[in-house]
């Protein structure tokens, strides 16, 4: 069993699963109702949209979270107001704005010197080089996540399934749709330096979608994919200390790959239970 728990003896390592394990928590609400709601592409264009603030924080010698918390905020504001726009469809002024926010990063990034080094960094994150002060930071984000789930589940609930039937009981489902917005900003914010904004999807989507067909509540859902996401961190750390591979990409692809066990698990068990068809009686 030393394989099992040798890799875990190294702080570093440590502190990496730590930090998995909080990510975990933090994209699990948000990725339940990312998944429900079918807002996958605003998840992808929401962590490239933290691009132009990272890279001009990082240009100017500043703090790299404020500088994404600044990014998620404009990309926030811009979605909600785009949003309300009648004659142009939400996919495409998410689209315009994926584009508008991801070049202005990469022109302000090619500015740097070290522009290569800075982009790998920011698409792919290092969750070996968590630091305790980053536990701490993921920690509170945690708990701000849980916080926001938990006083606005009946409007995100309503709004996942009903947006009139939210209007209707005065839920106010335009507010709920910007405080939905600030809760994946805020997953994304939290975890994009220790898996990066490529990765962080897979802990953000893959977990809430692979727990769907075993969870009979939302609330199972986000306590099954939190323990997905956790479950991925350990067994992606472990993998990547043996194989020597990518520990945050490593991390990514078993959650990617626990939703497909997941879901060929579920198709099985489906036919399984689908009674077996009444037997043809041939007229002779």
């Amino acid at each position: 069993m030393e394989w099992l728990t040798v890799p875990f003896e190294a702080t570093f390592v440590q502190r990496a699963l730590w930090g998995g394990i909080l990510v975990s928590t933090i994209c699990a609400p948000a990725g339940t109702w990312v998944v429900l709601r079918g807002m996958a592409f605003l998840g992808d264009a929401m962590s490239h949209g933290l691009l132009p603030g990272v890279a001009l924080a990082a240009l100017l010698g500043g703090n790299l979270m404020v500088g994404a918390v600044a990014s998620a905020v404009v990309m926030t504001a811009g979605v909600t107001a785009l949003g309300r726009t009648p004659r142009l469809s939400q996919d495409t002024g998410i689209g315009l704005l994926f584009v508008g926010m991801l070049s202005l990063g990469v022109i302000i990034v090619s500015r740097s010197q070290s522009f290569a080094v800075d982009l790998t960094g920011f698409l792919f994150g290092d969750v070996l080089a968590v630091r305790q002060q980053d536990l701490l930071v993921l920690a509170a984000a945690s708990l701000a996540a849980l916080v926001v789930s938990v006083l606005g589940h009946r409007a995100f609930l309503a709004l996942a399934f009903d947006e009139r039937k939210a209007h209707t009981l005065g839920l106010r489902p335009r507010l709920a749709h910007a405080v939905l917005l600030g809760l994946l900003g805020l997953a994304i914010v939290a975890s994009f330096h220790i898996v990066g904004t490529l990765l962080v999807l897979g802990l953000l989507i893959a977990p809430p979608a692979a727990a769907l067909p075993w969870a009979r509540s939302v609330r199972g859902v986000m306590a099954l994919a939190a323990l997905l996401g956790a479950t991925a961190t350990f067994g992606g750390l472990l993998l990547s200390w043996h194989l020597s591979t990518a520990a945050g990409a490593t991390v990514a692809a078993l959650a990617v790959s626990l939703f497909f066990l997941s879901h060929v698990l579920s198709g099985l068990r489906s036919r399984r239970a689908r009674p077996a068809p009444a037997p043809v009686l041939e007229v002779n």
